[in-house]
């Protein structure tokens, strides 16, 4: 207290004045947080793009996507042809281990247009009730054999039917590079990819997507995942395309 007094004699007014501005003042320089205010700015949203794949399963192609998947931490969707299980099952097991969306692709690939209900139960049922053994789930996606969907389809169907909204016909072409350029150069959020798992250029191609569109900031996640993203509640019946923004 006696230097403070002391101080003010020797100093003065006007030497007071400055001392109590240089402690007082705000000091913006110091206290600036430019790593914070930049967290405030909000990043745009990730885009999203479901990979699936028809057809399958197959020992040495869906073995080897399910393989490169794994490295790359991706999830997709598979359509399983009900004939194509037996011998298979530890694939479909391991889909289902490995967090990858299930769905019916009918029971031998045939249109389920124009079906008697006891044909429609006898395709898309009967595999339905093959995958619950397998996996423990109740009902699952479907995807109409060549995308063929009518009116009786959308009302025999006991769940959500889906489609595409970008197919590089991978069956057509088989070619690993032309297959994967089409998919990077269509691809946009919301996406829903057509491929084939019994092909092996198909499985290349897939590959080569996720690592391309992996750098471009892309994620790949399942249609449920999708469609849960975009706060769609997939519904029996109903054809989904895409699920954009």
């Amino acid at each position: 207290m006696r230097f403070w007094k002391d101080f003010k004699s020797i100093c003065g007014p006007l030497a007071m004045s400055l001392v109590l501005v240089f402690f007082l003042a705000p000091r913006p320089l110091e206290e600036a947080r430019p790593v914070d205010a930049a967290a405030e700015i909000e990043a745009p949203e990730t885009p999203l793009v479901a990979l699936t794949f028809d057809d399958g399963p197959n020992r040495s192609t869906t073995t080897k996507l399910l393989d490169g998947l794994a490295q790359r931490g991706v999830k997709c969707t598979f359509f399983i042809v009900g004939e194509m299980i037996p011998g298979n099952e530890d694939l479909i097991e391991r889909m289902a281990a490995e967090g990858h969306q299930i769905g019916v692709h009918s029971y031998d690939h045939v249109y389920l247009t124009g079906l008697s209900s006891a044909d429609f139960q006898a395709q898309v049922g009967r595999t339905n009730g093959i995958l619950s053994e397998l996996t423990g789930g109740e009902t699952f996606c479907i995807r109409p054999p060549y995308g063929a969907v009518d009116a009786g389809v959308e009302k025999k169907a006991p769940s959500a039917l889906i489609l595409w909204s970008v197919d590089p016909e991978d069956w057509k072409y088989k070619d690993a590079a032309r297959v994967a350029a089409h998919v990077v150069s269509h691809a946009k959020d919301g996406d829903i990819v057509l491929l084939h798992d019994i092909y092996s250029t198909s499985v290349e191609a897939a590959l080569d997507i996720v690592d391309v569109l992996h750098q471009r900031g892309f994620l790949f996640v399942t249609v449920e995942e999708l469609a849960h993203a975009r706060h769609v509640k997939l519904a029996p019946g109903q054809v989904y395309r895409e699920f954009y923004p």
